[in-house]
């Protein structure tokens, strides 16, 4: 067991099905947490207050702990790796930006703790009285997380360099557990507060895994403080762009809470459920191939081999492609399903369905764009290059706040996710132009022929699940679980059969591929295309 937790992924492939099977697990115990707190607290004022608390703490945590990580960390450890020293001067630079970056989280999450009642004043100006306070008392909480996530997601980080997947995989796992802990058991010890604490309760075990593959891997805790050192200010060379870009999307999220906090109650919840849900396919079909594919990027641009560096880039989108065109047509099609399966019991009624499916079906018109922005951000990122998606993050964070202020009133919670939806995809169409202009292609004859099969297979697909919807409504009886259960299984198990079957006859090489791997022994590398092999540095 201890082998399989530390191991090193050799493929791309591999390490993607990794994360993707580790962020599925993931998922579906986070969907568990969320119907949780839907049959304890349906959309109402306490899950309001819950979901407004996390967006403090989380600016925090992303400004310092993202930014740093993605844009300047991994990139500078991964060329400190070095078979020579033990990966001495790696395990340096994680201890100094460890001890730099934990002093500021104690600091500003200390002060925020302080001043949490004038913050959420600014925060969430629709609410008053008692869902004010009770704001106030998670936030307060919950400002003990991100420390905890700052130190767990830095040795993730390392753990990413090395290609050991597995922990940071499944770390998030137990951070849904905890949350789930603290909604059954400790609301009952004391009292709503026990929301919060089973955040904090996540957040601790999710940094214990981290801390113990990070440790296994050869670091080892040392105390240093350096700010000239001149590996940590590359690092934070490169993530002041990247950091003033999670600034503007953190921005965004405030402002859209502040926005929903003026309208009906429950509109932040109903908000929140629909973007954990369409965040679902994001997860598991997409971030993983990007967390996968980033080590490569920067290993081809180190070697200046930019054709190897498109091949990457083009393969990547294609897989993506191929699993999230038909997830959004599904989940279009099924949406009222989706929800009602997953979040209605208890105090999660009809009205607080249809509003949040409302808002589902307006997330997945953005779900293409929310899959490709990862892999292309890390692109720019392999290039040490974090201005132009900075740039390119505040155009398109300004424009969906523009969009929200005009949707809110007329839609409600929904056109807030329009607007997420809308902000999203120009912030794609605008980073893969620039990325273009640096490279000159991005394998574009490969992606758009690929792209025009699936459209096709997904239209066919699309047509089979509404055609067997309205049949299968007077099969199975609505008014139970399994009823909804039973029309959304069929219509869209049988909708995925078709999809596969005209990819079939249509040869998508990515079905292929998909269809050939599973008549190959599991992940045999004689199996795999050579460009898929990661060398193996230790």
């Amino acid at each position: 067991m201890l082998k399989i937790l530390n191991s090193q992924s050799k493929t791309i492939t591999g390490a993607a099905i990794i994360l993707s099977a580790a962020t599925l697990l993931s998922r579906f115990v986070g969907i568990t947490r969320d119907r949780v707190l839907a049959h304890f607290y349906g959309a109402g004022p306490v899950m309001d207050a819950y979901y407004a608390a996390f967006k403090i703490p989380d600016v925090i945590y992303n400004l310092l702990i993202v930014g740093a990580l993605t844009a300047g960390f991994i990139p500078t450890f991964t060329k400190l790796l070095s078979d020579k020293n033990e990966n001495k001067d790696a395990w340096k630079l994680t201890n100094n930006i460890l001890n730099i970056l934990g002093i500021a989280l104690i600091v500003l999450c200390g002060l925020g703790m302080i001043f949490t009642p004038i913050l959420n004043k600014i925060l969430a100006p629709g609410f008053n009285g008692e869902n004010l306070m009770r704001v106030t008392s998670f936030t307060r909480i919950m400002f003990l997380s991100p420390f905890f996530l700052g130190v767990s997601m830095l040795m993730g980080g390392a753990l990413q360099s090395l290609r050991r997947f597995v922990l940071y995989a499944i770390a998030p796992i137990f951070y849904n557990f905890g949350i789930i802990f603290g909604a059954t058991v400790l609301v009952r010890l004391v009292g709503e507060n026990g929301l919060a604490y089973g955040v904090v309760l996540g957040a601790f075990i999710h940094c214990a895994l981290q801390v113990y593959g990070a440790h296994h891997s050869g670091w080892k805790y040392a105390f240093s403080f350096n700010t000239k050192d001149r590996d940590t200010q590359t690092v934070f060379k490169l993530m002041v762009p990247r950091t003033l870009g999670l600034a503007i999307t953190q921005l965004n999220q405030v402002v859209v809470t502040m926005m929903a906090s003026f309208l009906p109650v429950g509109s932040i919840a109903v908000y929140s459920y629909a973007n954990n849900l369409q965040a679902v396919p994001v997860g598991v079909f997409a971030i993983p191939f990007a967390l996968a594919i980033f080590p490569l990027f920067s290993e081809s641009v180190a070697q200046k081999d930019i054709s190897s560096f498109v091949q990457h880039f083009s393969s990547v989108v294609r897989q993506i492609l191929f699993l999230i065109i038909p997830a959004t047509i599904l989940i279009l099609l099924l949406r009222a399903q989706i929800v009602r399966v997953i979040l209605g019991s208890g105090q999660f009624d009809w009205n607080a369905t249809i509003s949040t499916a409302d808002a589902l079906a307006c997330f997945a018109l953005g779900l293409i764009g929310q899959s490709l922005v990862p892999v292309l951000s890390r692109a720019f990122f392999a290039f040490s290059n974090t201005k132009t998606p900075f740039v390119i993050g505040v155009i398109s964070e300004l424009i969906s706040i523009i969009a929200a202020l005009l949707l809110m009133k007329p839609l409600g919670a929904a056109g807030l996710a329009l607007a997420t939806s809308i902000g999203v995809t120009v912030n794609l169409i605008l980073l893969w132009t620039n990325l273009r202009s640096e490279t000159k292609t991005l394998g574009e004859r490969e992606i758009l022929p690929m792209v025009l099969q699936v459209t096709i297979a997904s239209f066919v697909m699309g047509i089979i699940v509404q055609l067997l919807k309205y049949p299968l409504a007077k099969i199975f009886n609505q008014q139970f679980f399994w009823g909804i259960f039973g029309q959304g299984v069929f219509a869209g198990g049988f909708g995925i059969l078709f999809y596969g079957i005209v990819c079939y006859f249509l040869q998508v090489p990515e079905f292929m591929k998909l269809k050939n791997s599973f008549e190959c022994r599991w992940l045999k590398i004689r199996n795999l295309n050579s460009t898929e092999i990661i060398q193996n540095k230790e």
